[in-house]
């Protein structure tokens, strides 16, 4: 049985816009959006005032409206409004990465409790059905790995960077103008936003609940040319990886970086805007996914089908952490890696476990080391100016 939808919006912004356009220009759902709750009062909008509400109650409160869709990008207003909503027994659609990595298990208890639905299909890595293809597909599958791709912007920047030797701030201008970045750009540069999106997809992968504070990430800033001369020189791209994988029976590890991808991974060709999934499994083997991962439409294509899904009452069912399955994250494995340095006196040796290969020269220095991710996450040494931290392609 389906049910007619009235929707109440928070954020009209990129996403926000782009959601309204595919559900105008989408056939065989009916779904409308009712009120939409914005901050800034003097913003101009393409819709007539009377869409627009600047009071959150009076979209919550409202019990002609039956379904939330959150697409703002404060993480703690996104909280409020959708642990609210989920209590009030409102179904909820989002898209917030960060509000969700940080309080999953909690909402997931939640729904429990007051039988609503949550869906968030958008929070990872955009267009692609990653999260729904995980819970329906993969959800009696022992799944070895899953890596990928998982920002937009940042694949955008390295792209530009890469093949067309744009300077990385212009790259960086050019994905804010083209509405990939966030607020912050940090976020996307820095490695944050793949890493809610990997501890979204852990919890899907393997049932295990992850802080996100509790996972390593590194972002692109520090990039240089002499970074991606020594990619080209080896016949290498750089991407930035976000990964999950079994170590052994009871551990994962997982964390994110820049990596040195082969021409035979299927990342290699994954350009600009677009993301890509590898899932490896005991018994499906090796699959690919990509899609675009930034952008309004691309976005706002996975929230509607979210909204669409509410139509039949549908649930994640969260299988695999209901199993208890006793996985633990493991932080003391060993990566191999680049280690970029300016200045001679910023080597210490004892940071690394061995030396494989080092150059110096009179403009920059590197060696080729393998490294602990425990000591990766908990020493600053690694990310000091004038220093860049790749990992090795498999």
């Amino acid at each position: 049985m389906t049910r007619d939808i009235k929707i109440g919006l928070f954020g009209f912004g990129c996403v926000g816009q782009g959601l309204h356009d595919v559900l105008n220009n989408s056939k065989g759902i009916t779904a409308d959006i009712h009120k939409i709750a914005v901050k800034h009062r003097d913003k101009k909008r393409s819709l007539p005032a009377e869409y627009f509400t600047y009071e959150k109650e009076e979209i919550l409160s409202n019990k002609d409206i039956n379904l939330i869709v959150e697409l703002i990008d404060n993480a703690d207003d996104a909280y409020e409004i959708v642990s609210t909503a989920l209590k009030n027994g409102k179904g909820v659609v989002s898209a917030n990465k960060k509000m969700i990595a940080e309080h999953l298990e909690e909402f997931v208890n939640l729904q429990k409790e007051t039988g609503a639905s949550f869906l968030y299909e958008a929070s990872a890595c955009g267009s692609i059905p990653i999260i729904r293809t995980l819970e329906e597909y993969y959800d009696n599958e022992l799944l070895y790995s899953l890596q990928g791709i998982f920002n937009g912007s940042s694949n955008y920047i390295l792209t530009k960077v890469f093949d067309e030797n744009v300077d990385y701030q212009t790259a960086l201008q050019e994905a804010k103008e083209k509405g990939f970045a966030e607020t912050d750009p940090t976020l996307d540069v820095g490695g944050f936003d793949a890493k809610y999106k990997l501890v979204i997809l852990t919890a899907h992968s393997y049932g295990v609940y992850v802080k996100p504070e509790e996972v390593f990430n590194y972002g692109i800033q520090q990039l240089a040319g002499y970074d991606i001369q020594y990619a080209k020189e080896k016949g290498l791209r750089i991407k930035q990886i976000a990964k999950v994988y079994k170590v052994d029976d009871d551990h994962l590890a997982l964390y994110v970086m820049p990596q040195f991808v082969r021409e035979n991974n299927y990342l290699y060709n994954v350009d600009n805007e677009y993301n890509g999934v590898i899932v490896q499994a005991a018994f499906s083997d090796r699959q690919f996914f990509r899609g675009k991962g930034a952008g309004g439409h691309p976005t706002g294509s996975a929230v509607l089908s979210d909204i669409s899904a509410t139509r039949y009452a549908y649930k994640y069912e969260y299988r695999k952490s209901y199993r208890k399955n006793g996985l633990n994250i493991h932080q003391d494995i060993e990566l191999e890696v680049y280690f970029r340095y300016l200045n001679k006196d910023q080597f210490v040796r004892d940071r690394f476990v061995r030396i494989n290969e080092k150059y110096e020269s009179e403009e920059y220095n590197y060696v080729i080391a393998t490294v602990k991710l425990s000591d990766l996450k908990k020493s600053d040494y690694y990310t000091q100016e004038g220093t860049m931290l790749i990992e090795l392609a498999n």
